[in-house]
């Protein structure tokens, strides 16, 4: 069957790396099983399995095991799996038919679930391993936005309503804030991430006490050697068959709080480019619509947005599933779970990938901003107008009165005619303030009303920002390219 007869997945086709579609690839999954199965081997070798004095093990069957790691016989294990509707046990024997030697050993006191969830775990912790790479370089990107714009003023919004002004560097820190704390909590999970070990059947290591005759020095070494095999610190101290699909819940709330972020910051950069202050990249042969040919859609910011949904409503899954686990362990885990996990990876490494993208190249129409927050000015320093009338003599109230029915005035002739904002100049004909117009023009400096912005920017960047990128400068420097 060629491939354009069957269904492709988008991920793999359009958004997702080949750096994380390697990480849920079947390459890395058996592969994985096999290097269990060689921790497992060694661990019982260590600790001295014998049987009538004998070692059950041998470093010759190590060694053998060792040799066929990457050279998976897929064909021989998709047959036998044809026979015996068991997909582990199909790789214990194609493993076993590539080492003769070590075939009877292979998988021995364990279940299942030792290589299949503990892969689950490694996949998982390398996942966001290359999650949190990409995050930190969405961090820099912003975080040389806000330096360069830190000072440039510009309309704050709220209920997407003209408010008080801010500059475009300020929110930017807002986006960055966002990620932050979404580095905060993938770090939190990353540190406390652990294999499930081998445990048996129903998480009583019941198979280890029989092979290793109830030798409980023994025993307790089982998971930490295992674990330090295959570089984790710990093994959860206790399971049933499973890990706790609880784990699987805390790792895509993860992405979803990523996704959230990137949702919001694209949804602020869309409305931007409405206005047209802010725009994403454009490339110079990028068609906007296929019958306007003027547009320049944020078609980059809507795939964020998209996928991002996308990824918020798959969290839903684990949870579920967590939910309604039954006892030591069920099967109605497995087919949700293979999707929902690799899915969730492979959208938000796509929308990280925009981010980074799209942050890396926004462009800033500054006389756009301008004109913008000129227009609505007038009415924002009509607070510090009216403080000045009253020291000089003026009355509060009858000021605050005046201000009010001239700013509708100014508001009816803006909104009813389509003219420019008035309110300077009816202010300048007002007895009650005594001010000229070129006096009140004196007021009309943008920075002047910007509050903190400036100094709240240069002090998050140095505080919070440059440790980070300090401590994780070997991550950056990521460099993207989309496919579409």
């Amino acid at each position: 069957m060629s491939d354009t007869s069957r269904y492709i997945s988008p991920f793999s086709e359009r958004y997702a790396s080949s750096e994380m579609q390697y990480i849920f690839s079947q390459d890395k999954k058996f592969s994985t099983w096999r290097k269990l199965w060689i921790a497992l081997a060694e661990t019982e070798m260590e600790l001295g399995l014998s049987q009538d004095g004998k070692p059950v093990i041998t470093q010759e069957m190590i060694d053998e095991m060792k040799a066929h790691v990457d050279d998976i016989n897929y064909d021989v294990a998709k047959e036998r799996e044809k026979q015996v509707r068991h997909d582990v046990m199909s790789h214990v024997y194609a493993f076993g038919c590539q080492c003769p030697k070590a075939a009877g050993i292979i998988h021995l006191g364990a279940t299942s679930c030792y290589v299949g969830d503990n892969t689950d775990i490694i996949i998982m912790r390398d996942a966001l391993r290359l999650v949190r790479k990409k995050l930190v370089n969405v961090i820099a990107k912003l975080s040389s936005f806000a330096e360069e714009y830190k000072d440039l003023p510009t309309l704050a919004f709220t209920h997407f309503q003209p408010a008080q002004p801010t500059t475009v560097g300020k929110r930017a820190t807002l986006w960055l804030n966002e990620f932050v704390m979404d580095l905060e909590d993938l770090d939190y999970v990353l540190s406390t991430l652990k294999l499930l070990g081998c445990k048996g059947t129903t998480g009583t290591q019941a198979s280890f006490k029989e092979l290793f005759n109830n030798d409980t020095e023994k025993l307790n070494k089982i998971d930490p050697m295992i674990a330090a095999k295959m570089d984790f610190d710990a093994c959860y101290p206790v399971s049933g068959q499973t890990y706790s699909r609880k784990v699987d819940t805390r790792v895509l709330n993860v992405l979803a709080g990523i996704a959230a972020s990137a949702h919001k910051m694209s949804n602020d950069i869309r409305l931007l480019q409405h206005l047209k202050e802010v725009e994403e990249p454009f490339e110079k042969n990028q068609i906007g619509s296929s019958a306007m040919a003027y547009k320049r859609n944020p078609m980059r910011s809507e795939r964020i947005a998209s996928l991002s949904r996308y990824i918020i409503c798959d969290a839903l899954n684990p949870a579920i599933t967590s939910a309604t686990q039954w006892f030591e362990r069920t099967l109605d885990d497995s087919a949700n779970k293979r999707i929902s996990v690799a899915e969730g990876f492979l959208a938000l490494d796509g929308v990280l990938d925009i981010c980074v993208n799209v942050a890396d190249g926004l462009v800033v129409n500054d006389k756009v901003i301008y004109k913008h927050i000129m227009s609505e000015l007038p009415f924002m320093i009509t607070e510090n107008v009216m403080m000045d009338a009253v020291k000089a003599g003026g009355n509060r109230q009858e000021l605050h009165e005046e201000i009010r029915k001239l700013s509708m005035q100014a508001g009816a002739h803006v909104k009813k005619e389509g003219k420019e904002n008035n309110l300077l100049e009816l202010i300048a004909e007002s007895d009650a303030f005594n001010l000229s117009l070129e006096e009140l023009n004196g007021f009309m400096n943008p920075i002047d009303y910007v509050g903190r912005s400036v100094e709240q920017v240069d002090t998050y960047l140095s505080e919070v920002i440059k440790p980070i990128l300090e401590a994780n400068k070997e991550l950056l420097g990521l460099e993207v390219s989309l496919k579409v």
